[in-house]
């Protein structure tokens, strides 16, 4: 092709480029809301633009612009931080990443540089004084080994910083005590990490067992295992852990009776068991099975294990509905299944919930708390309640007999403001 006849081809795509780009801004122009959508009080929205027939989908995300989120330090740079809590920042919509905190300076300078946070933002576990000057950090979430979380978080709070701290609370109910203590004195929140009560599905289960549609919850089963390897790591050092099974593990099975049913139990009666001669067993239980009684009438019957095949279910009997969550305490893959009369027949329905992280969930509520005053839903006396079941718990299986608990009237009495609905969340 000849260079004249180049550049007439090449005019007359322009020239056609131009005409498709002008019908194609008169025919936006022409759109209606419910493709463009429209802006009111600060937020996109989109009308409706699928039939009755069919799920309405969620609103698009309003994310607070990054100059208006709580800031937050994480402290503890192991599997559980990095595989899941500093991704979740980048679906957070409150919250932001501005700080590490580790005692191991290559690996917190390496995530720091994956992470966006600043070279000046890489703290040790023995800078509190640099911490406490650094405006950016409001909050701090603790993520080391259970028996560290009490001076971790009395160290924040004198430092003028919020709390966060991964579940269990703490080793002892003392412990969980002295932080409360401190956190209040600072007047700081704390906020322990029950990243199932902000799930969608443990959410609309707990609406399920409260709302009364099916009748009165009177039977509750929870499983929740795993077959635990490497001996030398810090789950198998009670000096460190506190305990085995439980406190890690069997911990949801427990949290969830109180957090679904909203009562507080009256009784405990436990067993616990280790293989002889497994190194992993040294000094923690391997297994413990657990059944609690609470005033309604509702038995919850539990069980963990350090030494089984994965399994993380949850079952609810109630007069007129049977229903199995599967994963319920995984961070990923829940499913609801309601099983009750559909005339003549036996209805089996899939309750399928969009699913959200968990993590960013709660991260964004403890954002909204920092920067609203408001309580947190669990806070630190929802860690201190599971912890006193648990050392009942151990009494149990040392005596082999039940264990009394105090009678506590009300619901939700350890936990804060309800949350809103949970497809806002």
């Amino acid at each position: 092709m000849s260079e004249p006849d180049r550049r007439q081809m090449l005019k007359l795509a322009a020239a056609a480029a131009g005409a498709a780009l002008g019908g194609t801004a008169a025919a936006r122009a022409a759109e209606p809301a419910v493709d463009t959508g429209t802006v009111a009080g600060g937020k996109l929205d989109f009308p409706t633009w699928t039939a009755p027939t069919e799920r309405p989908t969620p609103p698009p995300p309003a994310p607070l612009p990054p100059s208006e989120r709580v800031g937050f330090a994480v402290l503890g740079l192991g599997r559980l931080a990095t595989e899941e809590i500093l991704p979740a920042f980048g679906r957070s919509k409150r919250a932001k990443l501005v700080a590490l905190i580790s005692g191991t300076p290559d690996k917190a300078r390496l995530l720091a540089r994956q992470h966006g946070v600043a070279p000046d933002a890489v703290y040790g576990y023995g800078d509190w004084d640099r911490i406490k000057a650094d405006p950016a950090i409001q909050a701090v979430y603790i993520v080391t080994p259970n028996a560290l979380h009490r001076e971790a978080t009395l160290a924040a709070a004198a430092a003028g910083k919020h709390v966060l701290c991964e579940k269990p609370m703490a080793t002892s109910s003392a412990d969980c005590q002295a932080m409360i203590d401190a956190c209040a004195t600072a007047r700081r929140h704390l906020m322990i990490a029950y990243r199932c009560q902000y799930e969608p599905n443990n959410r609309a289960l707990q609406d399920m067992v409260r709302g009364g549609r099916y009748g009165a919850a009177l039977l509750y089963d929870a499983v929740n295992t795993q077959n635990m390897a490497a001996p030398t790591q810090w789950r198998f050092v009670k000096a460190l852990a506190g305990g085995g099974a439980l406190p890690d593990i069997g911990l949801y099975c427990l949290n969830g009776a109180r957090f679904l049913s909203g009562e507080e139990p009256t009784e405990v009666y436990a067993h616990t068991h280790s293989t002889p001669g497994d190194p992993r067993f040294r000094e923690v239980e391997e297994q413990v099975t657990f059944t609690l009684r609470f005033p309604s009438g509702l038995v919850a019957n539990c069980a963990a294990s350090y030494g089984l095949h994965e399994n993380r279910r949850l079952g609810m009997g109630m007069p007129a509905a049977a229903i199995d969550f599967a994963n319920a305490f995984a961070y990923t893959g829940q499913r609801l299944q309601i099983a009750h009369r559909d005339g003549d027949a036996e209805a089996v329905v899939d309750r399928r919930i969009a699913a959200k992280d968990q993590f960013a969930l709660e991260l964004d509520h403890m954002a909204e708390c920092v920067a609203t005053g408001r309580r947190p839903r669990t806070p630190g006396e929802e860690g201190l309640a599971d912890q006193r079941i648990m050392e009942a718990i151990y009494r149990s299986a040392a005596t082999g007999q039940p264990v009394a608990l105090p009678k506590v009237e009300g619901l939700d009495t350890t936990r804060g403001p309800a949350l809103p609905p949970a497809d806002q969340g």
